[in-house]
């Protein structure tokens, strides 16, 4: 059994069975495309041909009053052939069938007219396309051995004699026509003429019909399915850029907060103390090659060709990996230059976690010191790292007190806290964050972290499986 879909519908396809076959139809008679909004111009120019036809078959009718209720019947559907295609289409072919004793000409080409419009205009496509053919041999039958009740009804017209196999191909199709063979001769197409080869035109319309409103059909699902990707390119391209966003605010946030903090504080001991100073800016420095090596590593994202380019120590830079929980000794000691007070609480953690994992929370505890330089100030923080029953927990705590922003916060602002729930949900983990009881804040995380060792067979057991 497979699963196709058909313009937002979900249909199952058994194949190679009758039920399945006729799901298939049913989904695809039954499914409605948007269409579009027909103008009034259009209305009015359907107007004046349905106008146009009933004149045409009144003449024909020649004031027999049955000859004018069924040209009526037949010729008014065509004014909403684009409002109403498919309805208008289906109650012309009942009053053509229930009137087909006073048909003229004009009756037939109204429904192939009212027939190429439920093809084109309709919003079920599928049930107008689904019923050419049949309709087209309905119609072929019922005007087989039909002849019209109208005694004015009559065209005359002229041409060659009609002899050999021509002559009794027409006497078949039509016995009421007299055949002179070796002269001109006046075809008069009496009333007692069956329909038969109108019948067939008619069928042969309404198969070309069908042809070309499959085509359609086909060139339109393509457009579609091309919409479709190029709607699904621009999402792809819009969750990149969101997700190089968050790590481009991870990034910069967290250095040059700590840039910030360590040059006010060489400029405040400049002067009496040199040595802190030295110091001071010496962490700025180190932040800021730290913040240089990951930036290169993410626009490279975007231009891998000036990538590849890069050359001696940038290209060593470029080729570093992402940092991890390997690196959260390194990251706290640059916070504490920065004069946070960080203790630093590792429980055992495996050294084996997913790469994904391992850089989620990393992430996790460098927004959430950056955001406590930023907010609290310089309060005592806890970072504290535990992995229980399959899961790596992260927590982050400071006891300060919100302080109010510098300056005006910008549009989209925030984004940290939910780029952080977006990485842990990733790997279905949960991150909430919020003030605690006593006082201060809390950043928690727990994310599922089988290590990947675990989740490898052991050599032996491999081995064992192994014919």
């Amino acid at each position: 059994m497979r699963r196709s879909v058909h313009n937002g519908l979900m249909t199952e396809v058994t194949s190679g069975t009758a039920r399945g076959r006729l799901r298939a139809l049913l989904a695809f008679a039954t499914t409605a495309e948007p269409r579009a909004k027909v103008s009034n111009s259009a209305v009015r120019n359907d107007f004046i041909f349905a106008v146009m036809l009933l004149v045409g078959a009144l003449w024909m009718a020649r004031f027999d009053f049955v000859g004018e209720v069924a040209a009526i019947l037949t010729c008014a559907p065509v004014a909403a052939r684009r409002l109403f295609p498919l309805s208008a289409f289906l109650v012309q072919l009942g009053a053509v069938l229930a009137t087909k004793d006073y048909a003229t000409y004009v009756t037939f080409i109204a429904l192939v007219t009212s027939a190429y419009s439920a093809v084109l205009h309709s919003k079920y496509r599928g049930a107008a396309l689904l019923s050419m053919a049949p309709v087209g041999v309905l119609v072929a039958a019922v005007f087989w051995r039909s002849s019209s009740r109208l005694q004015n009804f009559g065209l005359i017209s002229t041409g060659p004699a009609v002899h050999g196999p021509a002559a009794r191909i027409l006497k078949r199709l039509a016995p009421g026509v007299p055949v002179f063979p070796g002269r001109l001769a006046g075809l008069t197409f009496e009333p007692s003429w069956p329909w038969r080869l109108t019948g067939i035109l008619v069928l042969v319309s309404f198969t070309s019909i069908a042809t070309v409103g499959v085509a359609a059909y086909t060139a339109d699902r393509i457009r579609r399915l091309k919409a479709e990707h190029a709607a699904a390119t621009v999402r792809a391209v819009e969750l990149e850029r969101a997700r190089i966003a968050s790590e481009l605010h991870d990034v910069v946030t967290h250095n040059v907060s700590v840039m910030i903090v360590q040059a006010g504080a060489a400029r405040q001991v400049l002067s009496n103390s040199p040595a802190d100073a030295r110091e001071a800016l010496l962490a700025v420095e180190s932040s800021g090659r730290a913040a240089m090596t990951e930036l290169r590593h993410l626009l490279g994202l975007l231009s891998p060709a000036q990538e590849k380019a890069a050359s001696g120590s940038e290209q060593a830079d470029d080729l570093r990996p992402q940092p991890g929980l390997g690196q959260i000794e390194a990251l706290v000691a640059r916070v504490k230059a920065a004069g946070l007070p960080v203790e630093l609480d590792l429980a055992a953690v495996p050294d084996d976690l997913p790469p994904g994992v391992d850089l989620t929370a990393y992430r996790i505890i460098q927004e959430a010191l950056t955001n406590v330089i930023k907010h609290a100030g310089k309060p005592s923080t806890t970072v504290r790292l535990e992995y229980r029953d399959g899961d790596l927990i992260v927590e982050v705590a400071d006891a300060g007190r919100l302080m109010p922003a510098v300056g005006p916060i910008p549009a989209g602002a925030g984004r940290g806290l939910i780029g952080l729930r977006e990485r842990a949900a990733l790997y279905g983990g949960e991150l909430t964050a919020g003030p605690t009881p006593g006082g201060g804040w809390l950043v928690r995380a727990r994310i599922p972290a089988d290590p990947i060792s675990a989740s490898l067979a052991p050599a032996g057991t491999l081995a064992a499986a192994l014919p």
